[in-house]
């Protein structure tokens, strides 16, 4: 519940002419009364003041529990390789604000953010609207002063009664369902299904990636009589072998008749795989040659990004045991015989701490928790006691990420990988740590 009024708080005044996207980003954070308030009425009302009608561009929907990001990441390179404009929102951001919103793959420049944040407010009319509530409609403002032809937009939380669903969607992707954000989407596959399914449209195409969709997803596909491409039904990604050895050669994608080639990494391939499924919707003449060419060098920051080698540094951004599981399998794909698996893990209070540290024990061999001095944020010794009833191996503690991947380093043998994952939080730190031209000492 939001916390009692109080009469004599003065609201918080909007900034003035020239004002930066700091301190217009303060405003936006002191103008709701809590984090996190889901329902469409509030933003409905501004929306309608800005859009009389739909934009022309094309509108694509990612709603989903992982992976989303790298959906988005992958229909824009594939879209920009059919000759189209696009514009991306996402969220949280790793460094800077202006990374929700891209522009054909480019962040967003200040003057453009401050005046859609502007146009925002003045269609506010008084409206209490959350921080992230007023930045989605500041995408959409820009996404439209831009012109571009296909917007391609990721669900902050659920889907439902997220404000991006005020925008009806031309397509919609449904990455995955599972548990996260219990608080706010419950805590099972089935009514939190319920929520990501409310970013369907009667009649629209729609691509899900999930292959064990919970039946409220498919209920709801079938009550709106959506064109719903399914994973494991409707298209298939199949590992291809060469030699008597077994050695992997290729993952191909079968669908409608077409077979592409896709990379096995970095981002997860059912992302991937379903934005090429809503490519064969979306432009169905792309050849393939060129749908495998946009994909092949295809990274997206903070997901299993590589930031140093010999021993090799990973960043990955998963925060909950369906990211975790997907982060072991692919340290297991990449770890060499002899190498060990270095973590350090740094979470915020409202995770499901035991559930992500279970899915990666089996392939750790070495620990450090990290604490996080962000609101929500663990401290070291707050993450090891949750942490104590999985029994780690070789655990150690360190105040903060930097510390923590410091010592990692200490021990780590050229052959070793290390991996840094657990919040955007954790991810950030870590990239400002290992970015080329940042200290690397950890002493910052």
């Amino acid at each position: 519940m939001p916390p009692p009024s109080n009469n004599n708080v003065q609201p918080p005044v909007a900034p003035g002419a020239g004002a930066t996207v700091d301190q217009w980003l303060s405003y936006l954070e002191a103008l709701h009364p809590t984090e996190i308030d889901l329902g469409l009425d509030r933003v409905l009302v501004v929306f309608r003041r800005l859009f009389r009608r739909k934009p022309s561009g094309r509108i694509i929907t990612v709603a989903g529990t992982n992976g989303k990001g790298s959906a988005v990441a992958s229909l824009e390179a594939l879209l920009q390789a059919a000759g189209r404009t696009t514009g991306a929102y996402t969220s949280p951001h790793l460094e800077v604000y202006n990374e929700r919103i891209r522009l054909n793959g480019r962040n967003i420049d200040d003057a453009s953010l401050v005046s859609a944040f502007e146009r925002v407010e003045a269609a506010r009319r008084g409206v209490s609207l959350t921080y992230f509530e007023f930045g989605t409609l500041a995408s959409f403002v820009a996404l439209a002063e831009a012109g571009v032809d296909d917007w391609l937009l990721e669900v902050g939380l659920g889907g439902r009664l997220d404000a991006v669903n005020v925008m009806d969607a031309d397509l919609a992707i449904i990455t995955s369902v599972d548990i996260d954000h219990v608080a706010f989407l419950g805590d099972n596959r089935e009514v939190i299904g319920f929520e990501k399914a409310g970013v369907l449209r009667p009649r629209i195409p729609a691509v899900c990636a999930d292959n064990e969709p919970p039946r409220s997803v498919l209920q709801q596909a079938a009550a709106q009589k959506v064109d719903l491409a399914l994973a494991g039904r409707d298209y298939q990604v199949q590992s291809i072998e060469s030699g008597q050895d077994g050695t992997l050669a290729r993952l191909v994608l079968t669908h409608q008749g077409r077979e592409v080639s896709l990379p096995s990494g970095p981002l997860p391939v059912p992302s991937v795989a379903a934005a090429v499924v809503a490519m064969h919707t979306l432009e169905p003449g792309l050849d393939n040659a060129l749908v495998e060419r946009a994909l092949q060098q295809l990274k997206v920051a903070g997901r299993f990004e590589r930031m140093l080698a010999q021993p090799d540094i990973f960043v990955d951004v998963g925060h909950n045991p369906h990211a975790a599981r997907w982060l072991a399998g692919r340290l297991e794909a990449e770890k060499n015989a002899g190498s060990r698996v270095i973590a350090v893990y740094a979470a915020l209070g409202d995770k499901d701490v035991n559930g992500v540290l279970e899915a990666m024990k089996p392939v750790v061999d070495r620990w450090w928790l990290a604490g996080l001095a962000v609101p929500r944020g663990l401290s070291a010794q707050a993450l090891y006691q949750r942490a104590h009833s999985v029994e780690l191996d070789h655990c150690e503690c360190a105040e903060t990420v930097s510390q923590a991947i410091s010592s990692a380093r200490a021990i780590a043998r050229p052959e070793d990988l290390v991996i840094v994952f657990g919040s955007f939080f954790t991810v950030a730190e870590a990239r400002r740590l290992l970015l080329p031209g940042n200290d690397h000492d950890g002493s910052k």
